[in-house]
């Protein structure tokens, strides 16, 4: 891990990701979230202090160990009940069938292998499970699109492998999940950032 992506990124990450903005979408994603979480890229820990009740405890694994410092005190700030892991999303340390509810939020851009990430996830999630998510990636429309791919190649070098152009619901059916819920938009910003996919999905059996 470099300097710029142990001491540097972690802070430009939390800072942009503090964005009143986003909170809409926190919320929602995270009022369905109960029992048993595992939070795939938990980062600075920005979802605890929105976390209910009705969640047992939250298991939150991230591999950037500056992050992972800052969400052990928002953690302990909210009251939540958390084990944070530091590790890749690729080989989640928990056995199989153990999760009531996974939840990413603008995680999978970054992750190298973004199917075999959402695999580990189906993997212990248990029957009945659910995943839950808000990502931006992939735009519709042709002239963002274009855009998405020409700045991509640069932009996931600056922002921690974060990838403009995947097509979030078309990864997350590849991977044995069916989508329960699916809504897209734009949020407010450049639109080659800020296309959002908001949804639920289930494992296939």
């Amino acid at each position: 891990m470099s300097f710029y992506d142990r001491w540097i990124l972690p802070h430009i990450l939390d800072l942009v990701m503090r964005q009143r903005q986003l909170t809409k979408y926190r919320r929602e994603v995270l009022a369905k979230a109960s029992g048993r979480v595992l939070e795939v890229g938990v980062g600075s820990g920005l979802n605890f202090p929105l976390y209910g009740k009705q969640v047992e405890i939250v298991f939150g694994i991230d591999p950037s160990p500056g992050l992972l410092a800052i969400a052990h005190r928002r953690a302990t700030a909210a009251g939540v009940h958390a084990e944070l892991l530091q590790g890749s999303a690729t080989a989640i340390p928990l056995a199989d069938n153990t999760i009531d509810t996974v939840v990413m939020t603008w995680t999978l851009c970054s992750i190298p292998d973004p199917l075999a990430a959402l695999r580990e996830m189906r993997r212990v999630l248990k029957p009945g499970g659910r995943l839950l998510f808000v990502e931006h990636g992939l735009s519709p429309e042709p002239s963002v699109e274009r855009w998405q791919n020409r700045l991509t190649p640069v932009w996931r070098h600056i922002a921690g492998g974060c990838h403009l152009n995947r097509k979030m619901d078309h990864l997350i059916r590849s991977a044995g999940f069916y989508l329960t819920g699916l809504r897209s938009e734009y949020a407010q910003g450049p639109r080659p950032m800020t296309y959002m996919y908001e949804g639920s999905a289930e494992p296939r059996k």
